[in-house]
């Protein structure tokens, strides 16, 4: 009875053991896989099945269209409309300011962004919030 048990324990042991070293093998990724980095610089929802994506690959921006049947190879663009900038260049941009958020604060609220953020276009966007308090108010000024 107890050599059933402990055959039992160190089967069960070496199934668990096993599974470890295949889920850390899984996580790693095939080994030999290079230096190549893919990463989505933008995604944005067309439909409910379909999307346009722009992709990093290597120092290319590949712009995809992504549909629930097939990946479409669209266009390449500069890789540079799609970086943003770093933390060092906001500070060089803001040297010998006292705050620099504060600074990014006022000039956020003087001019828009000129690049779209992902929630562009969409309800969550604060955006399309200002265009519609502007909407509403244009219209109630007219009807006065």
């Amino acid at each position: 009875m107890i050599e059933a048990t402990l055959r039992a324990v160190f089967s069960l042991t070496v199934v668990l053991f096993l599974m470890w070293g295949l889920a850390r093998l899984v996580r790693r990724g095939p080994i030999g896989r290079g230096t190549a980095s893919l990463s989505v610089l933008s995604r944005q929802q067309l439909s409910r099945g379909a999307s346009v994506a722009v992709v990093k690959v290597d120092d290319r921006a590949l712009v995809l269209g992504v549909t629930d049947a097939q990946v479409t190879y669209l266009t390449e663009a500069p890789l540079s409309a799609f970086e943003r900038p770093a933390f060092a260049d906001v500070l060089a941009e803001h040297a010998g300011t006292d705050d620099v958020l504060t600074n990014r604060r006022s000039a956020r609220h003087a001019a828009p962004e000129t690049r779209p953020g992902p929630l562009a276009g969409s309800v969550l966007s604060p955006s399309t919030w200002s265009q519609v308090a502007g909407f509403v108010r244009d219209r109630a000024s007219r009807q006065r």
